[in-house]
């Protein structure tokens, strides 16, 4: 009821001329008033039915100029906008800035504690890659090949490992090493360690040059690239089909995990390649030559780095050969 006496209101004097023309027809109808008051009923609902007509065109003419007002306003507004707008969307704007900014902190991963190792363990799952560069490869021999060969055979697949390791024949980069390595030791060590020499890194470096040639000739499925390097970097690179993980020397040092896709794989996967391509390669497959016991013996140790033209000094002993081989397939997690 309310909003019918509103819309009443609203449009009062057609309401007026409706009513007017009905009852007018009515009593012409009936013969209640004569001719000439029906003539002058009828000429007063047209003049309201004109007035009516004239009213809304004047409200329509008036809602038009409105709206050009509107769209006047509005491009002006729009125009002073565009120079704002421009150098905030623009190539060099603040949004494509920003955009950047976001894109590259999510190229970068920080990893901490645990996280590095469930990285690496990801980074090994479905891989049939792995490129290493570091110092003596203590956990390359520890836990990546033995885990990523066992992985590739339980695919059927072939891995391909390229490492580059510091030259344990290049005493000079062995001692700069076995100085950085001291340098990052605790003054208050918790447990008995053996110290960082220059003999410990050689016989790490050749620790690993072993434990590449025995996974190789204890499966078909390997394929190594063995590069031994006359400088040293305090940082290790694992590089996977999937994954990048970069740490450093001391487990509790924060680690960087880039996926692949992302910029920064690729460059990284360049660094690696060209930085083996400076250094000296290890003909592993002359390895073959010396067959290797599940335990290596003492002679069969020192023949295969003579095969591989990396003769052991004459400084090492039986000890010192026993010593290369317990590290090469007993070394420890150093993430444990």
């Amino acid at each position: 009821m309310a909003r019918l006496i509103g819309w009443v209101v609203s449009n009062l004097d057609a309401f007026i001329g409706l009513l007017l023309a009905v009852t007018v027809a009515v009593l012409g109808l009936t013969n209640t008033v004569s001719q000439d008051v029906v003539n002058s009923a009828i000429l007063l609902v047209l003049g309201l039915l004109a007035q009516a007509v004239l009213r809304d065109r004047l409200r329509r003419r008036t809602a038009e100029q409105e709206v050009r007002q509107v769209i006047v306003d509005t491009r002006e507004r729009l125009t002073d906008l565009v120079p704002p707008i421009r150098e905030l969307t623009g190539p060099e704007g603040a949004l494509s800035r920003a955009r950047e900014a976001i894109h590259s902190s999510s190229m970068v991963r920080v990893l901490h504690g645990s996280e590095v190792g469930q990285a690496l363990a990801e980074a090994r799952e479905h891989t049939d890659r792995w490129d290493f560069k570091g110092g003596t490869g203590t956990y390359l021999r520890a836990v990546t090949l033995p885990e990523c060969l066992r992985l590739a055979r339980r695919r059927n697949a072939t891995l391909t490992v390229a490492v580059e390791i510091i030259d344990p024949a290049d005493e000079e980069v062995c001692e700069r090493y076995a100085r950085f390595r001291r340098s990052l030791e605790s003054d208050e060590p918790t447990e008995q360690t053996e110290p960082w020499t220059v003999d410990r890194t050689r016989k790490e470096s050749y620790a690993t040059v072993l434990a590449a040639c025995w996974y190789m000739q204890r499966s078909g499925l390997l394929t190594v690239e063995l590069r031994l390097s006359a400088q040293m970097t305090t940082f290790r690179y694992d590089l996977s089909s999937s994954c990048v993980v970069i740490t450093q020397e001391n487990p509790r040092t924060p680690a960087l995990r880039i996926d692949r896709g992302e910029v920064y794989y690729n460059r990284f996967n360049i660094e690696l390649d060209y930085s083996r391509r400076q250094s000296r390669r290890v003909p592993v497959e002359s390895a073959g030559q010396v067959r290797l016991d599940d335990e290596p013996s003492v002679e069969q140790v020192r023949r295969l780095f003579t095969a591989l033209g990396l003769a052991l000094p004459r400084s090492f002993g039986d000890r010192e050969v026993a010593d290369i081989v317990r590290k090469a397939l007993q070394a420890r997690n150093p993430y444990t």
